[in-house]
């Protein structure tokens, strides 16, 4: 008779021997085939990763003037499993001339993975960056005392001139969050910090090489794996050409010494930014080496935040460069012809409500109302365009055509320039001023808008623009920086026109208004430049001191330039927009300043007004 129970437990027991097997098999499979930790542990005994460094692009000005290149510098690394406690710390810390102190906590943060996530004790680990030739050289006699340390050979940006600091940026060590984004990157890398630096890191930081060294049994190196035949080669980055004009930029930096405010200036026919200046602003060959942290703390800091690029991220009132805007649109619509006059005495009076003017001739028309810069002519227009039921049938219907057009002209979103972080700016909608006011508002409501004032707020570049847009005649390239990367094209957003909804006649009306202006109005002071100048002031009210404005552009009818001043506090735009703009004007269209424009700069530069007189 069979023992069934015997049998069961043989089933049974080979079962569990047999599942035991798989499993063993199976894990084998995994470690020698599905995973590469083991193989990455050997070659880490076998070999050594040597990361070879491209050189970063260079850039230059549009004329070829050399602005950022590279030098030569070194990066101390370390690989843990090789120094393994054997170091006479005192002796090296005497080598870099650097504390005990130091030493220490550079190694313990080296090996928390919290603060260095890639860490491994088999691979190179950054221990101290950017040493200088001199650091090098007098270390690099000592390195063979020194087990488990190596240098890297890298390069450190270097400014030809302590000017450009927020267009240019800088370049730093890589956050934890670059590496995530990036896998190209591993701690201790650089990358652009700001400015194109930053905007175009791709194209100037290359594409690094690798060279792969062998070890023997001891972890020393002994030369080149099968004779360098894996090696890989680093390629440089791409150079980069900017659409500035260094010269017109250091004369603009100038001037603006002691103000805080803002230039930009763009070639109409590319959108080329040849100028961009922001005040206070800072040298960038601060922001190199070791100091660069510290540094960067100190400036932002700074309670008037030099940091801060007010030309594209300063969001401020347009005060009266905004009404050449308005009478486009105005004309375009319909609501007032070159014929329209309306009254001005000393301002706009309608229903008890009262907005000044100053003093000209009374009832005027378009071409002289921009001239004169008068408040009441727009602040007529946008009433009667807010109040006419014969081309739109209420208030709000109105105000959302007037942000269209507002909105082709560049302003209330973001232009795009190739700069990291550019701002919007405001142009208020019906929907904005129905929830302000319950849905209870009209044309009197708002009517500060129609003279650059109350909730309408552009950036600098965009007022620029605005310059830039009238000087075509109603088309606009979205400003840009980079006038040429080697070896690839210009982004076609930047090569594209961009027209808005105004007319090719208002732009003409428009544009005898403010040539007018500099021939008898509020820019007359541009009179005496050669050139056909046509130009518009602006003075926006604030809190304290008002705001000195200027847009403008020359050649009339072959324009080369366009310009935008914003000095704040710097009073009326004839105070100080005006005459900087035009030394701009001379230096760019001459190539040079008479001895009368060169006596107006220096004069402009020594004129404090803001933060300038708090720190005299």
């Amino acid at each position: 008779m069979k023992d069934y129970n015997l049998g069961s437990r043989s089933i049974v027991i080979g079962s569990v021997a047999t599942v035991i097997v798989i499993v063993y098999i199976f894990r084998l499979l995994t470690l020698q085939i599905m995973s590469d930790d083991y193989k990455k542990n050997a070659d880490s005994n076998a070999f050594q990763k040597k990361i070879e460094y491209p050189s970063r692009g260079v850039i230059q000005d549009r004329h070829g003037r050399l602005l950022v290149y590279n030098q030569p510098a070194y990066d101390l690394m370390v690989v843990m499993n090789e120094e393994s406690g054997r170091l006479d710390t005192t002796e090296f810390c005497d080598a870099l001339g650097i504390t005990k102190e130091f030493f220490i906590k550079r190694m313990n943060d080296i090996k928390d993975r919290s603060k260095n996530p890639g860490y491994s004790r088999y691979t190179q680990q950054l221990f101290m960056s950017q040493l200088s030739d001199k650091e090098y050289s007098a270390f690099h006699e000592k390195m063979f005392r020194f087990p488990g340390f190596y240098t890297q050979k890298r390069s450190i940006r270097e400014y030809v001139y302590p000017y450009l600091a927020h267009v240019l940026g800088d370049v730093g060590e890589v956050s934890e969050s670059d590496i995530e984004e990036d896998d190209y990157y591993q701690p201790g890398d650089y990358i652009g910090k700001l400015g194109v630096e930053r905007s175009y890191e791709k194209q100037l930081r290359g594409v690094k090489g690798v060279k792969i060294l062998l070890r023997d049994a001891h972890g020393r190196i002994q030369g080149s794996y099968q004779n360098g035949a894996l090696d890989t080669r680093p390629q440089a980055g791409r150079d980069l050409t900017l659409g500035i004009d260094i010269k017109l930029q250091a004369l603009g930096e100038k001037m603006l010494e002691g103000k805080i405010g803002s230039i930009v200036a763009i070639e109409p026919s590319t959108g080329e930014v040849l100028a961009m200046v922001s005040s206070p602003t800072y040298d960038p060959r601060m922001m190199i080496g070791h100091n660069r942290g510290k540094m960067h703390n100190a400036l932002s800091r700074n309670v008037w935040k030099p940091l801060l690029n007010r030309s594209i991220m300063g969001q401020y009132p347009p005060g009266s460069t905004f009404k050449t805007s308005q009478a486009l649109t105005f004309l375009t619509e319909g609501v007032i012809t070159p014929q329209t006059q309306y009254p001005c005495n000393h301002g706009f009076y309608y229903k008890g409500l009262h907005v000044g003017c100053h003093g000209h001739a009374s009832p005027l028309s378009v071409v002289p109302a921009i001239s004169t810069s008068c408040n009441g002519f727009f602040c007529w227009g946008l009433y009667h365009m807010m109040s006419n039921r014969r081309l739109y049938p209420n208030v709000q219907f109105a105000m959302n055509r007037w942000r269209d057009y507002m909105k082709s002209m560049g302003f209330g979103y973001k232009l795009g320039i190739d700069l990291p972080g550019e701002k919007r700016g405001l142009i208020p909608n019906a929907e904005f001023y129905d929830k302000a006011y319950n849905g209870h508002w009209n044309g009197l409501t708002i009517i500060s808008i129609s003279i650059g004032q109350g909730e309408v707020n552009l950036t600098p570049l965009q007022i620029a623009n605005l310059g830039a847009t009238i000087a075509n005649r109603g088309y606009y390239y979205v400003p840009h920086v980079v006038k040429k990367v080697s070896g690839e094209p210009l982004d076609t957003l930047y090569r594209r026109r961009h027209y808005t909804m105004a007319s090719r006649r208002a732009y003409d009306i428009v544009a005898a208004g403010m040539r007018s202006s500099v021939l008898g109005g509020t820019c007359r002071f541009l009179g005496h430049l050669p050139y056909e100048v046509c130009g518009k002031t602006g003075t926006a009210q604030n809190r304290g001191q008002d705001h000195s404005v200027f847009m403008g552009f020359a050649p009339m009818n072959n324009p080369k330039i366009a310009i935008a001043v914003y000095v704040e506090n710097g009073g009326f735009g004839a105070d100080f927009a005006v005459p900087i703009a035009s030394v701009l004007f001379e230096q760019y269209l001459s190539g040079k300043l008479s001895p009368s424009a060169q006596r107006l700069c220096d004069e402009l530069q020594k004129r404090r007004v803001g933060y300038g007189k708090a720190n005299r």
